[in-house]
């Protein structure tokens, strides 16, 4: 599951709304839906963003917030370690190979620290 198949399908179930109804609303397939909420689909498109914002009666910070989680939540991820450190490549390349056997936390450890980052 991606972070915005996630918070889509909180939203849609805060709000009481089954798939089918949704995608039906959205005019899109139950099943693309249920695909975007599992994560087997790539981020949607920014129409879609639009409309699902819509759909939820979400403004501004709120909807930005959605745009944000679509924007990472590409569930097929490519990184290009060009012209970086061997080790930046080794960590990319080890992290690609092994990360479907990290528990849960180191995850959550890991996703902390490269934040961080952003606030330096």
């Amino acid at each position: 599951m991606t972070p915005f198949g996630k918070k889509l399908r909180e939203m849609r179930r805060e709000k009481g709304v089954t798939l089918t109804d949704m995608a039906e609303a959205l005019e899109v397939s139950p099943a693309y839906l249920s695909a975007l909420e599992h994560g087997k689909r790539g981020r949607p498109s920014l129409l879609l963003q639009h409309q699902i914002c819509g759909y939820f009666n979400i403004i501004w910070d709120e909807a930005e917030a959605l745009q944000g989680l679509a924007r990472i939540s590409h569930p097929r991820v490519t990184v290009d370690t060009a012209g970086l450190s061997p080790d930046a490549t080794e960590l990319a390349n080890l992290l690609a190979e092994r990360i479907s056997d990290l528990p849960d936390d180191l995850i959550g450890r890991m996703l902390a620290a490269v934040k961080d980052t952003d606030k330096e």
